[in-house]
This record gives C-alpha cells, structure tokens and sequence, in this order.
C-alpha cells in the first residue's frame, strides 16, 4: 500500500491579496545615507548628523532599523563612542540620568 503525501499549498504570486483584500506586506530596501552622500569618513564632532544614530535610550541604533551599509556602521559606531568619550553625546537617557 502506497503512503499518502500531503500536497503543500500553492504560493501567491508576490503581489497577491490576502484573505483580508490587502495586498502582502513588502518592505522596502533602506539606503544607506552616507554611500548616498558620499561620505568617506564620519567626524565625531558632527553631533547633529549622529543624533540621528541613537535611540531615545542612548543606545546605538542597529543596522536593521537606520539602513546604513556594514562599512559605515562600523565607522559610525566608534564616531558615537568617542563622541560619547568627549561628552558630547550622551551615555544613558535624559530621564535615567535624573533620577
């Protein structure tokens, strides 16, 4: 006697609509700001450019969420530290630090 095989369900075509009547979910590809602008090296002193990179809690932002290329996070990440060495960017969050 012959095994019986469950047959796997046929995939959608990539823009195809749910149950619901909306379309699926396709994110976008982020570009990464600094190849777009062409920045070679990224200056610690720019605190307006860097703000940017860290979140409200002072943490450094991940690559998966600001879309900077793996050359320039690296980069972006030592500029944040000494930034933060210098004082001129914050360790830990405005509300933490007040308690």
């Amino acid at each position: 006697m012959a095994k019986r095989v469950a047959k796997r369900p046929t995939r959608r075509p990539t823009g195809a609509r749910r149950e619901g009547g909306r379309p699926k979910y396709i994110p976008h590809r982020k570009v990464c700001g600094f190849c777009v602008d062409k920045v070679d090296d990224i200056d610690y002193k720019d605190v307006t450019r860097l703000r940017r990179f860290i979140s409200d809690r002072g943490k450094i932002e991940p690559r998966r969420k600001t879309g900077t290329c793996a050359r320039h996070q690296r980069t972006l990440t030592v500029a944040l530290k000494r930034g933060r060495h210098v004082a001129l960017l914050p360790y830990t969050a405005e509300h933490i630090r007040g308690q």
